[in-house]
């Protein structure tokens, strides 16, 4: 016990095997960066000033823009700063800041849309009662409701993982802290983390995707009841821009995390997690700003 020493920083090794390319990279995820922070503040600033989109649906697309922008917040500005540094790293500390700020966002968001979901359910399939329904007060305890499932899951695994004190190595095959990651370095017993982490998988992860999944089916279940194709259209169109965000979050989230552990190169896993933490955030608003008349 006496020769193991305390980690005080980490050494991302993604996109570190590309040393004549850091510059392109800086320049591609800022540009990335830019555009993400724009539409998500561009989204705010249209639904806080313009009272046609005083709605439901669009308080909502308010706090995805805001969780958005904080989600890709917590990954991008230390990276663009390690394409600049022969060593990429972050401090033992801001390892732990990421960490929590990264899972807040990630369950806050699969809460969320799961929240969205039963928006777009209300509307087409109780419309003569969506007003009283989706009151003010029940967005906001909806919404708050979601921040705190993803606030809660965070500490929890914050905690956990600041507890393991002893690790392997200081070397991470990534570009961003993240539980499963740290878990592989530790020397000491897991099982606990593993459990929580995989209870949270269950409770934050695949419970909403489930409701997801059921509110859709009775969504298009009432819009195929509808006679006119015209109706049937504009009624689904309703909800094609929240469909596509959801597809394109779940898709990128379990290929990332439920893939084989081995057989894919540094570079891959790289790829992956820059679809699902980096250029899914400046998919959102992009998709709601081309799909809805509103928006527009």
């Amino acid at each position: 016990m006496g020769n193991q020493t305390l980690i005080t920083e980490f050494v991302f090794l993604g996109f570190s095997n590309h040393p004549n390319l850091q510059i392109l990279f800086f320049l591609v995820f800022l540009v990335i960066y830019t555009i993400t922070l724009l539409g998500n503040m561009l989204i705010l600033t249209l639904v806080r000033n313009d009272p046609t989109l005083h709605t439901p649906m669009y308080f909502f697309l308010s706090n995805l823009s805001f969780l958005d922008i904080c989600y890709i917040s917590t990954t991008v500005p230390v990276m663009l700063v390690n394409f600049f540094q022969h060593r990429k790293t972050i401090s033992y500390s801001g390892c732990m800041a990421q960490l929590f700020f990264l899972i807040t966002c990630a369950g806050t968001e699969c809460v969320l849309l799961a929240v969205m979901a039963y928006d777009r359910y209300v509307a087409i399939c109780k419309p003569l009662s969506y007003s009283s329904i989706m009151n003010t007060r029940l967005c906001v305890q909806l919404a708050g409701f979601a921040w705190l499932c993803g606030l809660v899951n965070s500490l929890v695994h914050t905690l956990l993982t600041s507890a393991i004190v002893m690790y392997k190595s200081n070397q991470l095959s990534h570009f961003f802290c993240d539980v499963p990651l740290l878990l592989k370095l530790s020397c000491s017993d897991t099982f606990v983390n593993e459990a929580v982490l995989h209870l949270a998988s269950a409770l934050i992860g695949l419970s909403p995707c489930l409701f997801t999944v059921v509110s859709y089916g009775y969504i298009i279940s009432a819009i195929l009841k509808i006679r006119s194709a015209m109706g049937r259209f504009k009624a689904f169109s309703t909800c094609t821009s929240h469909l596509i965000v959801v597809i394109i979050f779940y898709a990128t989230s379990n290929f990332n995390y439920n893939r084989p552990s081995s057989g894919y190169s540094l570079d891959i896993d790289t790829l992956v997690s820059s679809l699902y933490c980096i250029v899914t955030p400046m998919l959102n608003p992009v998709i709601y700003s081309l799909r809805n008349k509103e928006v527009k």
